[in-house]
This record gives C-alpha cells, structure tokens and sequence, in this order.
C-alpha cells in the first residue's frame, strides 16, 4: 500500500508533516510519498535519527497557502503540492492521498482530477468526533453548502457505508440536523430531504436538534456543507474557551491548584477521548479516490493517524462499497426520481 501526503500542507508544515510520517513508515506496514519541494523536505526528513526505506519524496515546486482561494490557486498553481498529490492519485501511483493544507483547495482538486464515484452527485467531508456514547459521524461540513436534497441522502449512505467497515457499527443510526425533532419543522429543503432518508432503507430516526450533537446515541448526522461548517468552528470554540476557563479559574488560589491536581488524571482521560489528532482525518466521500483531509493544526500524531486511517480506507475497499450502496438504492427509485 502507499500513501501520497501533501508535506506542505497545513499550519506547522513541513516539520510536523515529515515527523508524523516518519512515525506512521515505522509502525505501519506501508509506503509513505510526500510531496513537495525536495530541498525542504529532504532537510527535515535528515532531523530523523535513521529515517526509514519506505519514504519517498516527489517534488513539487508550488504550494498553495491555507488563505489562497482554492478554484484559482488549483487552476494557476499546476505544480502545487495538492496538484501533484492528486495526479499521482489519478495515475495510480499511491492507493490514498492526505492533505492538512487548504481544504478548499483540495475538494476542488480532487474532484476536478479524480472525479465521482459512479452514482455520487456531490462530495462530502465527514467529520469523525467523540460523543459520550462513542464516535460519529457528521456530513457534510463544507465540501458543499448549497445541496440538494438528494445530496443529503448520498451523503447518509456514504456515511453508512464508511461506519460499517471503518468504524465496525453493523446498523448505524442517522439522523438529520435541524431546528426541531418534529418532521415538520425546518425549510422546505430540509423537510424534503426528511422525506427521501424516512423513504430510503437506512436506519433513519428521524430529526435531530443541535443540542443533541453530542450527547445522543447517534452514529451519523446529516447536514448541509453551511450549518456543517458552522457546528464545526463552533464546537472547536467551545472546546477551547472551556479548556481557558477551566485554567483561569483554577490558578485562582492555591486550593484550586491543588485541587486541579487532584483531578489531573480525569482532565487528561478527558483530553484523549476528545482529542481530534486520534481520529487523524475527514474523509471526502464521494470522489473516484480515496481522500483524508486533516485539521490545518494537526500534530505529527495526527498525521500518522491519517496515514493510518487512509490505509484502512483502501484495504476494506469503502469506495466499491458505497458504489455498490447507491447503485442498489438508485434501482428502487421511481425513472423520475432517478
């Protein structure tokens, strides 16, 4: 198996990048290519003690930045890091790509190099995060913020798909985000796409409110790319002004210090289940290709996790399967509907 990684992308590239891939070449039973200008990343890859045969660099000469304008930059930058990424995807030189760099960027790249999966209209990022009772799904959170209605549904069976051969849930339990759990509530777009999930043979419960995100025994939540987003950023706020408060007041006085330590095994079990970097990247269903988009702050172990989560993607064959899921549900539909 090999793996393309974008050694340029993201906040703290390249030195994190080749940190975390260096860890992944060692643990994994994997080829790992990066991407990127060769000088730089040839300099940090030498900072590794002994780094490992399966490690291989491919030059690219451009890098598109985080706060480019992603249809632009992957027009006129031909030679980017992500361009170059995606064409070795495309001529089948590495079985999975990864990127933390400009996720705009990489939608864009990617679906214009890579194309669809057969059946699939639009792609979708899925999200993977810790609720209290175990990891969900959330789709879409930003590859499309005007769907259709049918997108949302291809993005319920994609996410089905994707929790049970990479999460290992055998019937898992999607519902849709919206402002009420009654099916009547909601835009006409939203009540339209209740319509096609309560239609579809999924496990559909039914609507859900923002307040239960986290806290319900949910395994996929449904969403357009805009509120998918916004639920995004915000929950990664509320993390960290809790994270500030919680410090703020316990250095107070010398009690809650002491009190803090105290509870310090708790906070740091705490940190690890909601610790993005285990989860490693978002996949973008639905392109002809298997895609991880990382966090733009992702560390060396989320980097690694990436690498290995893009592997597990190729090795259970998720593509084939969601294929397989839209073409089957595509033949119960009515010729109008189709």
């Amino acid at each position: 198996m090999r793996i393309g990684v974008d050694g340029m992308g993201g906040d703290h590239a390249p030195g994190v990048v080749i940190s975390g891939v260096v860890q992944a070449a060692r643990e994994y039973n994997l080829d790992v290519v990066i991407v990127g200008p060769e000088d730089a990343l040839q300099k940090e890859l030498a900072r590794h003690k002994s780094p490992p045969k399966n490690i291989q660099i491919v030059h690219a000469s451009e890098v598109i930045g985080m706060d480019e304008m992603p249809v632009v930059s992957v027009r006129k930058k031909r030679d980017s890091s992500i361009n170059v990424l995606v064409n070795l995807a495309k001529e089948g030189k590495v079985d999975a790509i990864f990127s933390a760099g400009n996720t705009g960027a990489m939608v864009c790249a990617a679906t214009l190099g890579l194309r669809l999966l057969e059946g699939v209209e639009r792609p979708g990022i899925a999200i993977i995060f810790r609720g209290l009772e175990g990891t969900a799904m959330i789709a879409d959170v930003g590859a499309n913020i005007v769907p259709k209605p049918k997108h949302l549904l291809q993005y319920a069976i994609m996410c089905d798909t994707y929790s049970r051969y990479i999460l290992h849930k055998e019937n898992p339990t999607i519902a849709l985000l919206n402002v009420g759990e009654e099916e009547t509530k909601g835009t006409e777009f939203v009540k339209e796409a209740h319509q096609l999930l309560s239609a579809s043979k999924l496990n559909f419960i039914g609507n859900i409110e923002g307040r239960h995100i986290f806290d319900a025994k949910i395994d996929v939540i449904i969403c357009d790319g805009f509120i998918g987003n916004a639920v995004l950023k915000v929950s990664e706020g509320i993390a960290e002004a809790f994270a500030t408060l919680l410090r703020r007041e316990m250095n107070k006085n010398i009690f809650r210090r002491a009190a803090g330590l105290l509870c310090l095994p708790a906070f740091k079990a705490l940190k690890k289940d909601l610790d993005y970097s285990e989860y490693g990247g978002a996949p973008l269903l639905g392109v002809d290709g298997i895609c991880i988009i990382g966090h733009g702050r992702s560390n060396a172990k989320a980097i690694k996790n990436a690498i290995r989560v893009s592997n597990e993607f190729a090795k259970n064959q998720v593509n084939q399967h969601i294929v397989e899921a839209i073409r089957i549900f595509d033949q119960t539909l009515p010729n109008g509907q189709r």
